[in-house]
């Protein structure tokens, strides 16, 4: 329904109303078309970012300020495309399913690319990696446990944390001394507390949403059960 009178549309009611030709196969076309959008764009640039990410962190050994810089660029451009793709997403409605696939992939290839790679050159302990990547992955588990009764949105704290590693990682990935690098010690501290605590609030936030997700349908169950005794009594009499 577009609200345009049919006379308007060079016609007298449904009489007077033609089929535009091709109209379904219009309309697919920008079903599909859809997916091409600047969110999913900027989401497939973050992707596209990572290896070429990794081969400038390992460039020459892996210790050159130079290519540690660049490394560090691409990994800014990722940060600030993550930022903005979603908020176009839901603003402008360019919502996805490949989107709400591809999004948090990209998320974490880049996240867990930095984290191994900077382990791997011995400037990040693998139990701070550890800890990250194996948040990241219970809470990605979690949330297909309580996917059928809600999704848990994401909290401040939440945001906090992804702001606190962002940070510190992109401090790790430069090639900083001084200050700078026991600022980065202390920053990248605060992003595994955060890590932590708002892991287990997931965990806690996942549990209390199944409790009520299993005790909603117990109920309708015995609602419903209710319901057939009282139409079977009714019947018999």
């Amino acid at each position: 329904m577009t609200g345009v009178p049919a006379s308007a549309a060079g016609g007298s009611g449904a009489q007077g109303a033609k089929p535009v030709r091709g109209g379904k196969l219009g309309a697919a076309a920008v079903n599909q078309a859809s997916v091409w959008n600047v969110a999913n764009l900027l989401t497939v640039i973050r992707l596209l970012l990572v290896p070429g990410f990794v081969m400038l962190l390992l460039a020459d050994g892996g210790y050159d300020p130079a290519w540690r810089a660049w490394a560090w660029a691409a990994f800014a451009v990722a940060m600030i495309t993550d930022l903005f793709d979603g908020h176009l997403a839901r603003t402008y409605n360019l919502v996805t399913d490949f989107g709400k696939i591809a999004d948090p992939i990209a998320d974490k290839a880049i996240m867990g690319a930095a984290l191994i790679c900077l382990s791997y050159l011995g400037d990040l302990p693998w139990w701070v990696t550890g800890v990250i990547l194996g948040r990241e992955l219970g809470i990605t588990l979690l949330r297909f446990w309580v996917i059928r009764f809600g999704v848990i949105p994401a909290s401040r704290g939440g945001k906090m944390k992804t702001l606190a590693q962002g940070t510190a990682v992109g401090m790790y990935v430069l090639a900083l001394t001084g200050p700078l690098a026991t600022l980065r010690f202390w920053v990248m501290a605060l992003a595994v507390v955060l890590t932590v605590v708002t892991g287990l609030d997931y965990v806690r936030q996942a549990v209390v949403l199944r409790r009520q997700g299993l005790a909603e349908a117990r109920e309708a169950a015995a609602g419903a059960d209710g319901a057939a005794a009282g139409e079977a009594r009714e019947s018999a009499s």
